[in-house]
């Protein structure tokens, strides 16, 4: 790593003042070089030229890191045992999990009494039984921590319970504890939600909201009139094309290709896949792409897609602007970036009828999550399979 010092002072004449010196660069062209100054000392690390699932991953492993420190020692093992198979978001939802199920231990049952929770071994595992993993299941249901209220549905449950057969299939193939009780509890039952999606009408008033900032207070058009090529183009090019809002923020100018119609993204597992986009989405691109090469405020920003301070829009802004224009056009929908996904994976599939065409577009590696999200377009099918058998020819008879 490159560190570069930031020295912090105030002068006689009160004003702030940042200079900062490169202690040492494998790369010095990407710092800034700036002079001598004293007092308080901030070390960082320029990562403008950092891909942003670079960026994603490195802040994830430091927060696993962090998490770690508040864990008994032998957990670190269990990361290190599943970092080859396993993504650095997953890793982090483990260690939430984690996190709360020794939470959970401590503060809910009786087995470690009197013991800190930095002194447990792995051998202290074998105090737990399948009851008291049911005990946390429920304890999930609602709880409170540092003063905030929180409760999961099955999904939630699930994914919990998900990460504790991880978690002790780990140390039982290690031989480390002698039974994996967690394999003795049930996963929950989930019941499939049905899909919310936008209509073929409600996609076009949206697009027509953001482009006209109709049914907005003032204060909301005094911010649309600086937002809104960038807002258009970010719904035209999900819902054109099904990205993720992950891979829609990670965007950088350089990974638009206007001549073929296609964008370079990074997919979940960190794949780089070329997907294409129509002339509709084509031309709100274009437009948008004009407004931010002239910002010089954000010249040497290699992202696609900026925030009104000038940074690269983070993935909750994308969520809080699909909000903003969903609510205007569809009040009782809950439309989220990913319904943007699901509206556009729907309608492929209505026009193709091909799951497998669908499955690739959107960068399922199973179709069968394709079909999950997807089912209820058969109801579509099956209506047209119910007149498509003719048992006798009407028109033979006459």
């Amino acid at each position: 790593y490159s560190y570069i010092l930031i020295y912090l002072s105030i002068n006689c004449y009160e004003y702030w003042f940042i200079k900062i010196i490169i202690i040492f660069s494998q790369n010095p062209k990407n710092y800034l070089h700036i002079n001598n100054f004293n007092d308080k000392i901030i070390c960082m690390k320029n990562t403008t030229n950092v891909p942003f699932y670079e960026q994603r991953n490195q802040k994830s492993i430091v927060k696993v890191r962090e998490i770690l420190k508040t864990l008994p020692d032998f957990c670190y093992d269990f990361f290190v045992g599943v970092e080859n198979t396993t993504s650095t978001l997953t890793r982090l939802n483990y260690a939430y999990d984690l996190r709360l199920f020794f939470h959970f231990l401590m503060t809910e049952t009786n087995l470690y009494q009197g013991r800190e929770l930095l002194s447990l071994e792995a051998k202290d595992l074998e105090k737990i039984k399948a009851t008291h993993i049911e005990r946390f299941l429920s304890y999930l249901t609602h709880y409170e921590e540092k003063e905030k209220n929180f409760s999961n549905g099955e999904r939630g449950k699930a994914r919990k319970l998900s990460t504790l057969k991880s978690f002790f299939k780990y140390y039982f193939k290690k031989e480390l504890i002698s039974s994996n009780v967690v394999a003795l509890v049930d996963m929950p039952k989930i019941h499939q939600k049905p899909i919310i999606r936008l209509e073929t009408d409600e996609v076009a008033r949206m697009l027509d909201i953001a482009e006209e900032g109709v049914m907005m207070s003032a204060r909301e058009k005094a911010f649309h009139n600086i937002t809104k090529t960038r807002d258009v183009a970010i719904l035209t090019l999900m819902l054109g094309t099904g990205i993720r809002v992950s891979e829609c923020v990670g965007l950088n100018i350089k990974d638009v290709d206007f001549e073929t119609n296609g964008i370079r993204i990074t997919r979940k597992g960190g794949n780089q896949e070329i997907v294409y986009f129509s002339d509709e989405v084509k031309e709100a691109l274009f437009n948008y792409m004009d407004e931010r090469l002239q910002n010089e405020h954000a010249k040497n920003d290699p992202a696609l897609f900026l925030s009104i301070q000038n940074n690269r829009i983070g993935v909750r802004a994308v969520e809080l602007l699909v909000k903003k224009y969903a609510t205007k056009t569809t009040p009782l929908k809950k439309i989220t970036p990913h319904k943007l996904r699901t509206t556009y994976g729907t309608a492929l599939y209505r026009e193709t009828q091909d799951i497998y065409i669908v499955a690739d577009v959107l960068g399922h590696k199973d179709v069968n999550t394709t079909k999950k999200h997807y089912a209820a377009v058969s109801d579509d099918l099956r209506r047209k399979a119910s007149t498509a058998v003719v048992l006798r020819d009407k028109t033979l008879e006459q």
